[in-house]
């Protein structure tokens, strides 16, 4: 069902459905009103010679800059051009559809001034599929992402470039194709388009969306190896967690106690140790712990997503020109930057049970790095390896973005967020974590193999799907096309579907 958009009710959910999957959008009655009314009161004030940041002044440093009528004209033009100043290759398709959904939710609230027309022919690119190109590089997420925005805005002039039916093609011949008119920028229309940290927080909103998966997932390779390692069972219930009061672990202890219900590690028929090593017992709190960071982030993006974010701002019932910093990107980055170090966290945990799996003298009895024919075969032993490399590099990314402000604009804007920083790097943690989380499937399933007692229901079913996947590593061979293999199955969700199919859903927080 296509998204109507009002400005206060925009979900992570229907930001990845229109982003990748193309669902349609509708502007609400009452926010197309709203747009209305505001644009109205601002035609007002520009005929009234009023003074207004980005409306007839300059901005940045040149905000104290008075424009004349002929120059108000063509200022909404020069300001596009001087601001698609990024680099780098073409941003992704989902995320810049996520940015322009986040604009049109934005202009919805009905106090970013610019026309009806502009707002529409957003809509209309959403639909009709039209993406602008966008380089990936370029935004310090204050002022909003006006490098990459600007790029977007490029095409309410008809120029630019976009991406429309496989080919990338000139901003106006992708819009002619697609039957959209090209509405060209008026008074405040430009600074209206561009204004708002949008395409960071759409990065982060599909980044969320993932991570939530990425975490079930997570517990599903913990849930395999703790069987493979003959877990005691003791520090998975309720109780424990319950006591404690953590949100998190406590779902992360019921999702980890839901794989592995039927097992005979639960009912007693394998003898465990009394007490295992902190990278197996304490799974849950770890986990749960990037349960809760996750949770803050999502409901920080989604009051992003739904507010004002836009500079000045427009009140048109008070008669009121507000001039603020509601485009500052700080809100969000912070929360995306450390949902990037959470999921290093769990990666660097995941990789310590890949070392208990692989060390014979911290394997309970399982062969030396899970092959049969040691010394002649090495089995997963260059597994680790990259594992390890991946979480270098994770670790690298995890240094915070939100920290490293550069002044820009003659001191003007003299603390910037850096969230388009914070977003990429996340993005990358968490497509690295898909390789991570791999390897300890791959392991688990491995080390599960040799087991003779029976692993619980959900640990049984994921087992199955690695194998579809990765067959038992009998001999020596090439373990890329093995650990690419896996890496793509985390990515596409495969083994949590053919988990949740047999087991029932398991829960987010």
């Amino acid at each position: 069902m296509a998204p109507t958009v009002s400005g206060s009710s925009l979900t992570i959910e229907q930001i990845e459905a229109v982003a990748r999957r193309g669902e349609k959008v509708e502007l609400h009655p009452d926010a197309l009103e709203r747009i209305r009314t505001c644009r109205g009161f601002i035609e007002e004030r520009i005929a009234a010679r009023e003074i207004m940041y980005g409306v007839n002044t300059g901005i940045g440093e040149f905000s104290e800059v008075v424009l004349s009528d002929d120059q108000v004209r063509e200022f909404q033009k020069y300001l596009i051009y001087n601001h698609a100043a990024g680099i780098g290759d073409p941003a992704p398709i989902d995320h810049v559809r996520a940015a322009m959904l986040l604009r049109v939710n934005v202009h919805a609230n009905g106090n970013s001034g610019c026309r009806p027309e502009i707002t529409d022919t957003l809509i209309q690119m959403l639909n009709r599929g039209v993406c602008p190109v966008v380089c990936e590089k370029g935004s310090v997420g204050a002022c909003g992402d006006l490098a990459p925005m600007s790029q977007i805005a490029l095409l309410m002039m008809g120029e630019g470039e976009a991406f429309y039916q496989g080919e990338r093609l000139p901003g106006g011949v992708a819009l002619e194709r697609a039957g959209i008119a090209v509405p060209g920028l008026k008074a405040r229309d430009g600074l209206a388009v561009i204004n708002g940290s949008n395409l960071l927080n759409g990065i982060g909103a599909l980044s969320v969306y993932d991570a939530e998966r990425w975490l079930k997932q997570a517990e599903i390779a913990a849930a395999m190896s703790l069987e493979a390692l003959k877990a005691n069972m003791k520090p998975y219930d309720a109780r424990i967690h319950e006591l404690r009061g953590f949100r998190g672990a406590v779902t992360s202890a019921a999702n980890l106690r839901k794989m592995m219900e039927g097992s005979d590690l639960v009912s007693g028929k394998e003898k465990v140790k009394v007490q295992d090593a902190y990278s197996m017992r304490s799974t849950p709190q770890v986990i749960g712990a990037a349960r809760d960071q996750l949770r803050w982030t999502r409901e920080q993006i989604e009051i992003e997503a739904n507010g004002v974010g836009d500079n000045p701002i427009f009140l048109s019932e008070d008669q009121t020109v507000l001039t603020g910093a509601n485009f500052q990107g700080t809100p969000v980055s912070l929360p995306i930057d450390t949902l990037g170090a959470a999921i290093t966290m769990v990666c660097v945990l995941s990789e310590r049970r890949l070392n208990r799996l692989t060390n014979p003298a911290l394997s309970v009895g399982l062969p030396p790095f899970l092959t049969k024919g040691a010394g002649m075969f090495s089995g997963l032993m260059l597994s680790q390896y990259t594992a390890d490399m991946q979480i270098v590099e994770q670790k690298t990314l995890s240094a915070p973005a939100f920290i490293q402000s550069i002044p820009a604009a003659a001191d003007q804007e003299d603390f910037v967020s850096m969230g388009m920083n914070s977003s990429l790097k996340t993005r990358q943690i968490l497509d690295t974590a898909c390789g991570v989380l791999g390897i300890e499937f791959n392991a688990a399933a491995q080390a599960l193999d040799f087991r003779d007692y029976t692993p619980g229901v959900g640990t049984r079913a994921a087992h199955k799907a690695v194998r579809e996947h990765v067959e038992f590593l009998d001999v020596d061979r090439p373990l890329h096309k093995d650990h690419n293999a896996i890496r793509d199955a985390v990515k596409k969700e495969t083994i949590l579907e053919a988990v949740e199919s047999e087991i029932g859903e398991l829960s987010t927080y």
